[in-house]
């Protein structure tokens, strides 16, 4: 069961990352990511009230969770915003990659053949869709791709972090208390952002505009989070193959990029997508 909720997961996770695309053009990144926390948090607030806050040292592991994901969503946005959705979204699949291994050695983690051919297949994907990325003259250096590989990093950090929350035979959080408390510290932490680094120089950066397409982005979000973290729960779930289902959302995404927004170069891209929508299937069938 937690293979499927982890594809539930994925297709939503592509619909959040297009309506930020959306979001993001030419619009002040701070206040479209305060706008996404506190619209989560205010969605998650029954459970903030019905879990309580428990003790300091539950709540403190939940704070760390809170500082390591609102980092990869600061880099995150900031690339988003400046690079094409159809780069950004086979670059951030490259996570799994650094949460396969660490769940391997940090989870002692084993895949049957299928689920090896599937990640094989994904890496070679990925690897291929980043040579696609300079071929549109995005070099390792530009600050733009530095904050996206940033992005992933800290991304990868978290889904290993949320193994170790979740697990029963680690901390065995319950979910619900996870994703509401980390959500109550972003909105914090990004109100605090806002007040004292955008608002006082609002008028020296990006303005910001209102979009339709904002709230979208905390809705969707919220979705595949508890999709996510539902699967996680379940004691047979392999953070690996969880991880590497949900990155298969670039496919909902790199769709929207092409037939939506129109981005270049897509028939390049297009193998590279197909081979990995082939991994993901081995992937489900390996975790059948």
């Amino acid at each position: 069961m937690w293979y499927i909720l982890a594809f539930g997961s994925a297709c939503l996770l592509g619909g959040y990352d297009s309506f930020k695309k959306i979001s993001l053009k030419d619009n002040a990144v701070i206040p479209v990511l305060l706008f996404n926390t506190l619209l989560c948090t205010i969605i998650f607030s029954p459970w903030l009230v019905m879990t309580g806050f428990g003790s300091w040292d539950v709540q403190k592991y939940i704070l760390g969770k809170s500082v390591l994901v609102l980092s990869s969503w600061l880099a995150g946005y900031v690339a988003m915003k400046n690079l094409p959705l159809t780069l950004v979204g086979p670059v951030n699949a490259t996570r799994p990659i650094l949460v396969f291994v660490g769940a391997i050695f940090l989870f002692d983690e084993r895949l049957n053949l299928l689920q090896w051919a599937g990640v094989v297949m994904a890496i070679v994907a990925y690897m291929l869709m980043r040579l696609a990325g300079i071929s549109e003259g995005y070099e390792r250096g530009n600050k733009w791709i530095v904050c996206l590989i940033f992005a992933v990093l800290a991304g990868a950090a978290s889904g290993l972090y949320d193994k170790f929350l979740l697990s029963p035979s680690r901390l065995g959080l319950e979910r619900m208390q996870v994703l509401s408390w980390y959500s109550f510290y972003q909105a914090l932490m990004m109100s605090v952002m806002a007040a004292f680094f955008w608002w006082p120089n609002r008028k020296h950066t990006t303005p910001f505009h209102w979009r339709w397409s904002i709230p979208l982005i905390s809705i969707f979000l919220c979705g595949a989070d508890f999709l996510y973290m539902k699967a996680l729960s379940q004691p047979d779930a392999l953070i690996a193959v969880v991880s590497m289902i949900r990155r298969g959302s670039v496919l909902v995404s790199f769709a929207i990029g092409a037939f939506m927004l129109k981005e270049k170069n897509i028939k390049s891209k297009l193998f590279d997508l197909i081979l990995l929508l082939a991994s993901m299937i081995l992937l489900y069938l390996g975790s059948k």
